[in-house]
């Protein structure tokens, strides 16, 4: 019986990952969660709570945190106040799995903290390796720390070079995005759209920052960086084609011209069950691929001059040190902007792309390090705002 700290647990991913919980509740390959964690959403964590009968609550929110406590008097529950909290769930000590799907950079120390404790981690938090690939990667080695995709993408390559004999015998990965609501506009189509429209994903149900994110395609670009660190491959060997059916979810080329797919419908219960159950393979929530239904696959070049900061994603990461870290960092604060109004769907890869221009090379050698170049290019977007 697998033991989980979910970390995330009201989000897209977290409310899917215990759908998974529940299909495999009574079989020998059931789950038990030991731990779970939110921000803020008290109402839901508890619903959560109650069915799922975990031995602690981390809640960021410590007003929530507190709130959540009297709720749940009647529980044998401890309650784990504020992002300590929730890194005392990621090295919960009965957890052998941690699945970690905060959004944002507020995942790095928890994914340190389950990878000094040892864990085997579940990672849908892209903000970890893209900031702080270098410190994660090398703490994970160094830890004998397991860390399983969960990105449906990487899940698939993942998939894919099982059985490979080697790194030296993939030629190059191939990533799959669906395009976002904008494929095939021009910047003067997407000159004035609103984020209502950006919020219009065609084929995936998730949260409004990677939703926006998928719109500007800065989530495939944070994607190429998460895939270098967690295959150990260059920028250079990792390819982006737009597959709008979101069928294939991603490739990988062998030096003798082969090339493997993974292919399923679109739900992400699919790459969070295997990452869950790994190395099994269990029946899924998910439904069955029909391809006679789905019909014609389609592949495209992403415009990298109109969906601007996948390009500077993947120079970032070819820049490396803290470039990739300033990207990050820029984009959270610039969607957010976006949401509230304040700036343009175009501005946010421009406002990205100065950030990391203006990041000075050094190495992400600390978490100090990947912090302060994070909240760096926060500050930078924010006043090249204030001063537009």
């Amino acid at each position: 019986m697998k033991r989980l700290s979910l970390l995330g647990s009201t989000g897209s991913i977290g409310t899917q990952a215990l759908d998974v919980v529940r299909g495999l509740a009574g079989t020998r390959e059931q789950i038990t969660v030991e731990v779970l964690a939110a921000r803020s959403n008290i109402d839901l964590l508890e619903r959560q709570v109650r069915e799922f009968h975990p031995r602690a609550a981390a809640v960021v929110d410590e007003n929530a945190a507190r709130e959540l406590a009297l709720r749940t008097r009647d529980l044998d529950l401890a309650i784990l106040p504020g992002m300590e909290g929730v890194c005392e769930a990621a090295a919960w000590p009965e957890s052998g799995i941690v699945l970690n799907s905060v959004v944002g950079m507020e995942g790095l120390r928890p994914t340190l903290a389950a990878i000094d404790a040892g864990k085997t981690i579940a990672l849908a938090n892209k903000e970890t390796l893209v900031a702080g690939g270098s410190l994660v990667m090398g703490a994970a080695r160094a830890k004998g720390a397991a860390i399983l995709p969960v990105d449906s993408e990487h899940s698939a390559i993942f998939q894919c070079l099982q059985g490979s004999p080697g790194k030296a015998a993939v030629k190059k990965l191939i990533l799959t995005a669906s395009g976002g609501p904008f494929f095939g506009k021009t910047k003067e189509e997407l000159a004035h759209v609103t984020a209502a429209e950006a919020l219009r994903h065609p084929n995936w149900s998730m949260g409004p920052k990677v939703t926006v994110d998928s719109a500007t395609m800065m989530n495939k670009g944070l994607e190429v960086i998460e895939a270098a660190w967690l295959f150990d491959l260059p920028a250079d060997r990792i390819d982006v084609v737009i597959h709008r059916e979101s069928i294939v979810h991603s490739l990988v080329e062998y030096q003798d011209n082969s090339v493997l797919a993974q292919l399923g419908v679109p739900d992400m219960r699919i790459p969070i069950q295997y990452a869950l159950a790994y190395p099994e393979r269990l029946p899924s929530p998910a439904g069955e691929l029909d391809l006679v239904k789905a019909g014609n696959l389609r592949f495209f070049a992403p415009d990298l001059s109109v969906f601007q900061c996948l390009a500077v994603c993947m120079e970032a990461q070819k820049r490396g040190g803290l470039a990739p870290a300033a990207a990050n960092g820029a984009d959270e604060k610039a969607v957010e902007l976006f949401l509230a109004g304040k700036i343009s769907f175009l501005e946010i890869g421009e406002l990205v792309a100065a950030a990391v221009e203006a990041q000075p090379d050094s190495p992400a050698d600390s978490l100090e390090a990947v912090l302060a170049a994070d909240a760096a290019a926060r500050a930078f977007v924010e006043a090249a705002v204030g001063r537009g």
